[in-house]
């Protein structure tokens, strides 16, 4: 959500407050029904605009969606909601990515097991980058929403934590303009919630136990937070690693090094 501006930004740093109140073990529950609200409001643009119409009266746009999702959502998520219609917003769009974005922070908060839910999240992202059939499948605008749902349902069901299956289906039907895309987003955000940073470490061979802990513990100490390492290995590195973690990028891996080697010898 760092592309929110202004009074979107103002108005998610508030509900994202109102959500830490909300016990985790309704967390399932609310990212539900949070992304089924921001569906909504994808799917109609008079009820979007109405919400987020700053000349009209903030109680009673909560008061409108209330009359129309009593009954259909939680009382938390309702309550939820109906706080977020309230509220200014910058651009009519910044409503439904907000109540996606808590959606997706409810979920992780009901996981129970971030380390787990991170690899999970990781492992899903890797997977489909790799099997271009499965890629296609997930890309492909004849194949409805619910069959993809269903294709991810059997890789996936029984391996994982429900929630990284529910966020796993959600990056289908959310903003994001592929599912990896949101996958990586949800990984961000998982890290977010729990205070971390993610880093992704491309290594030249599989790194033990011990060399991720020591590594994870140098890039902690210098950022001066928790690290979760995301390791892929690249035989293309020859040698050494590459670590991704933001905007910087800590290259020491050998291809890099020959290959400053030789623009020096020929320049």
């Amino acid at each position: 959500m760092k592309t929110m501006r202004g009074a979107s930004a103002d108005a998610l740093s508030a509900l994202s407050q109102v959500l830490t109140g909300v016990n985790a073990q309704d967390g399932a529950a609310v990212g539900t029904d949070l992304f089924g609200v921001a569906q909504l409001l994808r799917s109609e643009p008079a009820l979007r605009r109405t919400s987020t119409d700053a000349s009209l009266d903030g109680s009673a746009k909560s008061g409108l969606v209330k009359s129309l999702l009593e009954g259909k959502v939680g009382q938390v998520a309702l309550d939820l909601v109906a706080d977020a219609v309230s509220r200014k917003w910058t651009t009519t769009r910044d409503l439904a990515d907000a109540l996606e974005y808590l959606g997706v922070v409810s979920l992780v908060r009901s996981a129970g097991d971030k380390q787990r839910l991170a690899d999970e999240l990781f492992g899903a992202s890797t997977l489909i980058s790799h099997e271009s059939e499965l890629r296609n499948a997930l890309s492909d605008p004849a194949r409805s929403v619910a069959d993809k749902r269903s294709l991810l349902g059997g890789i996936f069901g029984d391996k994982v934590l429900p929630a990284t299956l529910h966020l796993i289906e959600q990056s289908l039907a959310g903003s994001y303009r592929t599912v990896n895309a949101a996958l990586e987003n949800y990984q961000q955000v998982a890290a977010e919630v729990y205070g971390e940073s993610v880093a992704t470490v491309h290594s030249a061979q599989t790194l033990s136990e011990s060399d991720i802990a020591r590594l994870s513990t140098a890039l902690s100490n210098h950022y001066g937070r928790q690290v979760h390492l995301n390791v892929i290995v690249d035989p293309a590195l020859v040698g050494g690693l590459r670590v991704e973690i933001g905007d910087d990028v800590i290259d020491g891996s050998l291809s890099s090094r020959l290959d400053d080697a030789r623009r020096k010898l020929a320049g």
